[in-house]
């Protein structure tokens, strides 16, 4: 049998106190999509959430998850790949095809094939269960400053590149660009240090977070599809045994 989980242990913890008491913040965060077909789960997500001021949308399937995205102010999904009907990978990718709205992957597997497969059709982070409630808030913080723009107007050109940080926006010459949150992350991390080899640990703690369990590959793909989508292979270099450097194509 296996020794109690951290999930269980705060689950057991909290599941008692899952009315509203006066330590519930207000939703003051903006709310987010949280997509999980177990309750006992779902619940504890947005105890947390809810407590750190975020108003919670809760649906347990792909389809509703679907239905329910347009009709509300959403800032970030938390999507469970393990979903009755629609997987979440398939939600992932039709939430990709029409928006940027970041997404965070739970999943009881802990398998280095599913991180990478939830990642490369657009996920911006990955979180296997059992996990620390705490650590999913923090995380949500943690994509949303990653993703969101911030109010300083900065424009990065590399060739005919050109990145606009605030817009989130990337063309080459008068071409717009579409690109994942993270290959716009990983692009603007390159275009910020010019001519400079970033390893590719440093660009998965830069892009990824510093707690990302990923292997250094991921890198590699997302790069591989930078250069497919710039239409410009030579504008990120690779430099052998070091990683990758940006160089005005």
């Amino acid at each position: 049998m296996h020794a109690p989980t951290t999930l269980n242990r705060e689950m057991h913890a909290t599941t008692e106190v899952r009315a509203p008491t006066g330590r519930t913040m207000p939703a003051m965060n903006g709310t987010i999509l949280v997509v999980e077909d177990e309750h006992s789960i779902a619940s504890l997500v947005r105890t947390y959430l809810e407590r750190d001021g975020f108003q919670v949308v809760h649906v347990r399937s792909g389809e509703d998850a679907l239905t329910e995205l347009p009709r509300h102010p959403i800032r970030l999904i938390v999507l469970d790949i393990g979903l009755p009907g629609i997987d979440g990978f398939e939600v992932c990718r039709q939430v990709r095809a029409k928006s940027r709205t970041p997404i965070i992957m739970l999943t009881a597997r802990d398998d280095e094939v599913d991180r990478v497969a939830g990642l490369e059709v657009g996920a911006d982070d990955y979180v296997s269960k059992p996990f620390s409630p705490r650590e999913l808030v923090a995380r949500v913080k943690a994509v949303l400053r990653r993703t969101e723009p911030s109010n300083d107007a900065v424009l990065l050109t590399l060739g005919p590149i050109a990145l606009d940080v605030a817009a989130r926006e990337v063309r080459v010459g008068q071409t717009e660009i579409e690109l994942t949150t993270k290959e716009f992350d990983l692009l603007r991390h390159l275009m910020e240090n010019p001519g400079v080899v970033l390893s590719r640990q440093v660009l998965l703690d830069r892009v990824w977070g510093m707690s990302y369990p990923g292997e250094t590959r991921t890198v590699d793909v997302h790069v591989g599809q930078l250069r497919k989508k710039l239409g410009l292979p030579d504008a990120i270099r690779t430099v052998r045994g070091a990683g990758y450097k940006a160089v005005a194509p």
